[in-house]
């Protein structure tokens, strides 16, 4: 091994494509995902670059025991279980991948909306039972409806491009971008959405800013019933509030393929603190659920390792 070669450590599993790049590009990996945390951290001083995806969270403890660390490569969208400002400050860079799964989050939003719709989760399990229920099942179509979206990055701009055959008006909203009205969307202010949302979409990070952004509070201000959607992250949306809001008929519906419930590694759930309002969630015909796998097809598997490859390619190799 040359002095200038990186060792990069695989501590989840990846579509073998990442490993592949990486090593035809000269670096050193190891790919052991298998070992638990305690057998990592003791190897961790070894290490110039880590693979992650949601095994564990990568705080200021794991990352002072990184000594030689010079960048984190998350095969995803978000960066919420990395400290990022801490690993910046010891000139650590952080890769995300959102470009490789934008695809899959646009259509999975745009299929859970249609789903919702036309009631085809109910219709499938009547229509098993012998049950032709016609009048009960009648839909809803997206034309002429105005879709807001919150978040104009990777993903939200991947919906709205999945929207234009549809003929609704869709407008968004991001804090943090300004200029970006494309033929597929028309920047707003938050108000805006407010006002005028029949269905609101929810595309951004989670972050301490946006933590349960989506409250009591949130809900109250649409001026007209609306359905929302959920592709981003569990934690921006209060369950609770949402139920309660689902009841009284401020939320028309909701399509859930994330959960304030999920547990760090967003493969799973806290199943012994399940409350009633999840029980809610599962008996109500006006929510669709999916278990975090808007992103989780087979072509973005592969996206996700050839573009946070890249990314580490371009800077390192």
């Amino acid at each position: 091994m040359s002095k200038e070669q990186l060792r990069v450590l695989f501590i989840d599993s990846t579509h073998p494509r990442l490993l592949e790049m990486l090593e035809e590009a000269g670096f050193d990996c190891q790919y052991t995902p298998e070992l638990n945390k305690d057998e990592m951290l003791a190897i961790f001083d070894q290490f110039d670059g880590f693979i992650i995806r949601s095994k564990f969270k990568l705080t200021k403890a794991e990352l002072d025991k990184a000594t030689r660390l010079k960048f984190i490569g998350r095969v995803g969208a978000g960066l919420e279980n990395i400290d990022v400002p801490y690993a910046e400050s010891k000139g650590i860079t952080c890769f995300n991948a959102p470009e490789g799964n934008r695809d899959a989050v646009g259509e999975h939003a745009l299929g859970m909306l249609l789903c919702l719709f036309n009631n085809l989760c109910r219709c499938n399990k009547e229509v098993g039972m012998g049950l032709w229920r016609r009048e009960e099942n009648r839909g809803l179509e997206i034309k002429g409806k105005t879709v807001g979206i919150i978040g104009y990055g990777n993903m939200g701009s991947a919906f709205a491009q999945r929207l234009k055959g549809f003929d609704c008006k869709v407008i968004a909203y991001d804090k943090y971008k300004f200029n970006y009205s494309d033929e597929f969307c028309e920047e707003k202010q938050l108000q805006d959405l407010f006002d005028t949302c029949d269905i609101l979409s929810l595309h951004i990070p989670q972050t301490e800013e946006t933590m349960f952004m989506v409250n009591d509070d949130f809900l109250g201000k649409f001026k007209k019933p609306f359905f929302l959607i959920n592709t981003a992250r569990g934690k921006i949306v209060r369950i609770s509030d949402l139920v309660k809001h689902l009841k009284t008929g401020q939320v028309r519906g909701a399509c859930l393929d994330v959960l304030e419930y999920e547990k760090t590694s967003f493969e799973d759930l806290h199943a012994n603190e399940l409350p009633d309002d999840f029980k809610y969630l599962i008996d109500a015909d006006n929510v669709l659920l999916s278990p975090h796998v808007g992103g989780w097809t087979h072509e973005s598997n592969i996206k996700l390792s050839e573009v946070t490859a890249q990314k580490i390619i371009n800077q390192f190799a």
